[in-house]
C-alpha cells in the first residue's frame, strides 16, 4: 500500500506539475542523495501519486540527470560568484579552494559521488556528468590561464594543471565525507599544492583555513 499522503485533486497547467516534480526530486537528491530518487519518493515528497510522476516524468534516468545539473549548476554558479570578486588569479584560485574545501558542500559531494557511480548504468546521466566535469575544468582552468597572462602563475599545461587540481579537492571532499572528518583542515596543504601545480610564487594562493 503507497504511503503517500492524499491531497485534493488540483488540475494544474503541465509545466507546473512538471516543474513541482522536479523541485520535489530535487529536494530529496540534496537531502538523502541521488539514489534515493525513485517514483514512490519523489509522489511523496510531491504530495502526489506515483501515477502522475511517471505520467509526467517518464523516465526516470532523465529525471535523475536532470536533477543532478540542476544541483551542480547552482554549485558552480556559487562558486563563480565567488572567484569573480577575487582581485587576480591567485586569489581566485584561493577562494576556490576556500569555498571548495570549507565543508558546507557535503550534501553536494554525496551527489557528486553517487552520479560518478550511477552514470555507468545511465547514459543519460553519465552526458551530464561528463558535461559538468567539463563546466567545472573550464572555471578552473580560465582561473589558470589569467594567472599565466599576468605573470603570477607559469605552467604551460594550464589544462592538465587544471584537471589534476579538481580531482585533488573532489578527492579530498569525498574521503573526507566517507571518513567523517573535516576537509578544511587540507585546504592549506591544497593551496600549497596548487603552488606548485600552476608555477606560482609558495604562499601566493591564500587561503582563509
Amino acid at each position: 500500500m503507497s504511503s503517500t499522503v492524499p491531497r485534493p485533486r488540483t488540475r494544474k497547467a503541465p509545466a507546473e506539475r512538471s516543474a513541482e516534480i522536479v523541485a520535489a526530486a530535487t529536494a530529496v537528491a540534496r537531502e538523502q542523495g541521488l539514489s534515493a530518487l525513485t517514483l514512490r519518493a519523489v509522489a511523496e515528497r510531491a504530495g502526489i501519486t506515483s501515477g502522475l510522476v511517471a505520467h509526467y516524468q517518464p523516465s526516470m534516468d532523465d529525471l535523475i540527470a536532470r536533477v543532478y545539473t540542476d544541483l551542480v549548476e547552482e554549485e558552480v554558479r556559487d562558486v563563480e560568484r565567488v572567484v569573480a570578486v577575487a582581485p587576480g588569479a591567485a586569489a581566485s584560485l584561493g577562494a576556490l579552494i576556500d569555498t571548495l574545501m570549507d565543508g558546507a558542500r557535503d550534501e553536494l559531494t554525496v551527489v557528486w559521488v553517487e552520479g560518478w557511480a550511477m552514470a555507468r548504468r545511465s547514459d543519460a546521466l553519465a552526458a551530464a556528468v561528463h558535461a559538468q566535469m567539463q563546466r567545472w575544468q573550464t572555471l578552473v582552468e580560465r582561473i589558470v590561464e589569467e594567472g599565466c597572462r599576468t605573470g603570477a602563475f607559469s605552467t604551460t599545461e594550464p589544462g592538465e594543471v587544471s584537471w589534476q587540481l579538481i580531482g585533488m579537492i573532489d578527492g579530498l571532499n569525498a574521503q573526507s565525507l566517507a571518513r567523517g572528518t573535516d576537509t578544511t583542515r587540507f585546504a592549506r596543504r591544497t593551496a600549497r599544492a596548487a603552488e606548485a601545480l600552476v608555477g606560482a610564487q609558495p604562499g601566493t594562493i591564500p587561503v582563509t583555513a
